[in-house]
């Protein structure tokens, strides 16, 4: 193991810190999308369509966060294994791999509740096309009663 100076193991604090508090941001994100995930469920079987559309206004919003967040863990996770090959340690830190794992169980639930939702959605559209062909117009096939029919005239009259 390589000895390390005081500005290095302080880096190195540093980006173990940064790195792990944007994972804990990221997993608070996915508990906000997952809860938004259930609520937008109890939506589609109310089929309340203004909840739902609230609850998909609010799902991107939290999708738009995780993915800049996303865009700042990539970066940092290189720093942060660049720090620990630098260091010696090949493994990752216990808080670190902890909060990985609870992430990649959080996008599991995610992905799992959002198929659920669509397969949900799918389900009531195809109900509602259904009623919508069942239903009959009375009026499809009736002339209006304004309507006037125009004589035609069979019989042309010229005086010369």
């Amino acid at each position: 193991m390589a000895e390390l100076t005081q500005t290095e193991i302080d880096e190195r604090i540093a980006i173990l810190k940064r790195y792990k508090n944007l994972l804990e941001q990221q997993r608070t994100k996915f508990r906000e999308y997952l809860k938004v995930l259930e609520h937008q469920q109890d939506s589609i079987n109310k089929a309340s369509p203004d909840e739902l559309f609230a609850h998909t206004a609010l799902e991107e919003q939290i999708m738009q966060n995780i993915v800049s967040l996303q865009k700042v863990i990539v970066p940092m996770n290189e720093l942060y294994n660049q720090a620990n090959k630098k260091a010696g340690n090949i493994g990752a830190d216990k808080d670190i791999s902890e909060i990985q794992a609870d992430l990649n169980h959080l996008q599991e639930k995610v992905l799992a509740q959002n198929t659920k939702n669509r397969q949900l959605l799918r389900t009531n559209l195809g109900i509602l096309r259904q009623q919508l062909n069942n239903l009959k117009n009375p009026y499809a096939y009736s002339h209006s009663v304004y309507a006037q029919k125009q004589a035609v005239a069979s019989l042309v009259e010229i005086q010369a």
